[in-house]
This record gives structure tokens, sequence and C-alpha cells, in this order.
């Protein structure tokens, strides 16, 4: 299982920290969310924070854009380092000119769908896309209970991807812990994004083995 961390939930007096033991684990991405207030209820934190996690990590970087309009910052994410550029299929008028402007700025274009979007939604468009996220709570806030039918979404989606060819991968991210994680992983996720899992566990190196070992 591929584990992408979720610095909403980190200590923010002490970023640098966090991100060292991120680089002393066994996570394979950094996962940060970025939100506006007006797409989701909620701000988070914005590009110069991206930049500076870049500065201390050489873990890529998977950037979720819970945001308005993503269009507009295609080229300022990239020049953030990010590796990967997730975008919400609820955001975007022209998603496939979205993906398409993405990966010619040399990212890997992803999808998110909230949990009231059909997996069906993607068919058109699943085959230019490196990566769709399940979201397993609607987005805007930390530390929500998992919603049980996104295990029935990831399989949804795991027969699109089969059926149609698609490289994707799929990640999951919303209440996500041992439990939850198992559910996904036995569903066909990929890929997990935990936050308070993580950042709030005793030890967040073994928990983050723990999902790993999925």
């Amino acid at each position: 299982m591929i584990v992408s961390p979720s610095i909403l939930s980190a200590d923010f007096a002490n970023l640098s920290s966090d991100i060292e033991m991120l680089n002393r684990s066994n996570a394979d991405w950094v996962h940060c969310d970025v939100m506006d207030g007006v797409f989701v209820p909620n701000i988070s934190f914005g590009f110069p924070i991206i930049k500076a996690v870049s500065k201390l990590t050489d873990k890529p970087l998977d950037v979720h854009l819970m945001i308005v309009d993503p269009d507009r910052y295609v080229n300022v994410v990239r020049d953030c380092g990010a590796t990967f550029m997730n975008v919400h299929y609820e955001a975007c008028t022209h998603l496939h000119r979205t993906v398409q402007n993405i990966r010619a700025a040399g990212m890997r274009p992803a999808v998110t769908l909230n949990p009231a979007t059909p997996v069906a939604m993607l068919s058109d468009i699943i085959g230019d896309l490196d990566m769709v996220l399940l979201m397993s709570v609607n987005p805007g806030f930390g530390n929500q209970k998992f919603i049980e039918h996104s295990v029935k979404k990831i399989k949804e989606l795991k027969a699109l991807i089969s059926t149609t060819g698609s490289k994707a991968i799929i990640q999951i991210d919303g209440g996500i812990n041992r439990t939850t994680g198992k559910l996904v992983a036995e569903a066909g996720a990929d890929c997990v994004v935990a936050g308070s899992a993580v950042f709030g566990a005793p030890d967040p190196i073994a928990e983050i083995e723990a999902l790993a070992s999925l």
C-alpha cells in the first residue's frame, strides 16, 4: 500500500520536525491539502507552505487542490515542486483541458471525486489519468468518520480501470486508519491518505508502517 500522510494534521508550529519524521518513515509521498474556503468550507494553507515543504523532503509531493478554478494555478503548483496535481471533478468546467495542462507542465494528473459523485463520471477521462482519489469523507475538514459506501465505489472504479485499460491508481482519503485501511485495501485501493491517524498516533512511524503493510 502506498501511504501519503496528510500534513493538514501536522503540527504547523513544528512543521519541519514533522516533515523530518516523514523523511525517516516508510511514507511514500507527502499529501498537501489546499482549501480555499469557497469550494470547501474551510481554509488550510497555500503555495508558500508547499514550496517550503518541498525544500525539506525528497519524497514526492501529492498536492490535492480543494479549490475553485484550479486551472489558474497549474504552473504555480509545478513551481512548488509537486509530482501529482490533483483537482476535483466538481471544480473543473473543462476537465480534459485541465488534465492536459497538468501533464504538459510536467506533473502527473489526478482527479478527485466527492462522496456523492458517481465513478461513471470519469469514464471519458480515466485513460488520461495517473490517479483517481475517492473522498471517503466530505472534503473540508480532517478527523471525519469514514463513509462505508466508499468501499463499493472503489470496486466500481477498479472495474472501470480494468475495462478501459487505464493505468490510473486508486487513492482513498478520509477517515483512514488501520481498520478502514484494511477495508479499502481489500476493495482494491492502491494508496491511502492518512492525517490524524498518523500525526495523532503515539508512534507515527509505526503507524505509517502498519498502513503500508495493509
